[in-house]
C-alpha cells in the first residue's frame, strides 16, 4: 500500500539534522512517498549528503517554526506558516499520516483544530505504549491535563480497540491508573470514572491500578489523565536510564564483571533495546480522523524511521474507522 506519510522536518530538539536522516532512512525501507515540511534549502542540504531513495522523496517549504517554548494555539494562530501546520493542513487534504517530534501541546491543538477529532470524540488523547515485557497502553500521557470521567470512558473504549487491532489482544483489559486498589480511593476524578467503568458491560473493566503494577502487565490499557501520565511516563523513562547505567558501571568494576558482561552480551542488549524510546518510534494522538504520530522530543534518526513505520502500521490497521463506527453506535444508545 503506497501511503502519503508528512513528516514535520523542523519539530524536536534534534531537528532537522536527525529527523531528516530518519526519513532518509525509511525511504530506503519502504514504497510510500515521505513528505518532508521545513527549511527547503536547509532540509534539501542534509537529503544530498545522506543515503536515500530520492524518488520516495519530496520538500515542501515552511518559513517558520514552533518551538518547544510556543504556545499550544500558535499552531493555529501565530505560526500558521510553521513546518507543523503546514504539515497537518496537508494530511487533512491529501495525506495519510503526519509524524512530529515537536512541542506536544502545539500538535495536540493543530490535530484536534486542523486535521480535526473522529465525530463524537471529545478529547484526542496520546496513547503511549509502555516498555515492559507485556506491552501496555497508557492514555493519556500529556496532551490534557484537565480530564473528566467521560473522557477516562471513551479512552477505555479508543485504547481497546488499538490494542485489538495492533496488538492482536481479543479482549483487552482496561484498568484505572489510582493512588489504590480500592473503589474508595483517588480524587472525585477516580471514584467517578471507577463508577463509568465498573457498571460498563462492553468494556473488560479491571479496576483500580497503582503505579507499582505497571511493569507487570496488570492491563492491557490505562487510563488516567494527562498530568499524572506524563509524570509516570517520564519517571519510566528516568528509571529506566538509571537501572542501564548502574548495570553497567556493575559490569565493567572489575576484570571478572567484565567477563560476566560478555556472557551477558546478548541479553543485555536486549534489555536495552526494550527500553530504548528510539525503538518505540511515537505515540499515537487517538481519536484524530487521520493517523498523528507524537515522536519523542529527543527523537534521532532511528526514533524517526521508528516513527514513520509505526504511521504505516497505523494506516493499514483499521483501527480509525472502527472507532469512528464504535462512538457513532455508542451515541446512538447513549453509552458515551
Amino acid at each position: 500500500m503506497s501511503l502519503n506519510i508528512i513528516i514535520d522536518a523542523m519539530g524536536g530538539d534534534n531537528a532537522p539534522e536527525e529527523i531528516v536522516r530518519g526519513v532518509c532512512a525509511a525511504s530506503l525501507e519502504t514504497d510510500s512517498k515521505l513528505i518532508l515540511v521545513g527549511d527547503e534549502n536547509r532540509v534539501k542540504a542534509i537529503v544530498d549528503g545522506t543515503e536515500c531513495r530520492k524518488d520516495r522523496l519530496e520538500i515542501v517549504g515552511a518559513d517558520s517554526v514552533i518551538t518547544m517554548d510556543d504556545a499550544p494555539m500558535s499552531v493555529v494562530r501565530a505560526k500558521k506558516d510553521s513546518s507543523m501546520s503546514v504539515g497537518l493542513r496537508m494530511v487533512k487534504e491529501s495525506g495519510d499520516a503526519f509524524v512530529s517530534a515537536g512541542n506536544t501541546g502545539a500538535l495536540h491543538a493543530g490535530a484536534t483544530l486542523i486535521v480535526k477529532n473522529i465525530k463524537g470524540i471529545r478529547c484526542a488523547a496520546i496513547a503511549t505504549l509502555l516498555p515492559f515485557e507485556k506491552p501496555m497502553l497508557m492514555m493519556d500521557s500529556g496532551a490534557n491535563i484537565n480530564v473528566t470521567p467521560d473522557n477516562l470512558l471513551q479512552w477505555a473504549y479508543t485504547g481497546s480497540v488499538y490494542m485489538k487491532n495492533v496488538m492482536k489482544i481479543d479482549r483487552p483489559t482496561v484498568g484505572l491508573l489510582n493512588n489504590g486498589t480500592e473503589e474508595c480511593k483517588g480524587t472525585a476524578l477516580q471514584k467517578d470514572a471507577f463508577k463509568l467503568l465498573s457498571e460498563n458491560g462492553d468494556i473488560n473493566f479491571c479496576g483500580n491500578i497503582e503505579a507499582k503494577q505497571i511493569p507487570f502487565a496488570a492491563c492491557d490499557v490505562l487510563v488516567t489523565d494527562g498530568f499524572t501520565g506524563n509524570v509516570v511516563l517520564k519517571l519510566i523513562e528516568g528509571m529506566s536510564k538509571f537501572m542501564l547505567n548502574s548495570l553497567k558501571g556493575m559490569f565493567t568494576h572489575s576484570l571478572l564483571t567484565k567477563m560476566s558482561y560478555l556472557a551477558m552480551k546478548g541479553q543485555l542488549r536486549t534489555l536495552k533495546h526494550t527500553y530504548d524510546a528510539s525503538e518505540h518510534g511515537g505515540a499515537p494522538i487517538l481519536g484524530i480522523s487521520k493517523p498523528v504520530i507524537k515522536a519523542h522530543g529527543s527523537s534521532d534518526a532511528r526514533a524517526v524511521l521508528n516513527a514513520v513505520k509505526q504511521a504505516e502500521l497505523f494506516c493499514g490497521t483499521g483501527v480509525i474507522t472502527e472507532i469512528e463506527e464504535l462512538i457513532s453506535a455508542l451515541k446512538e444508545s447513549e453509552k458515551v
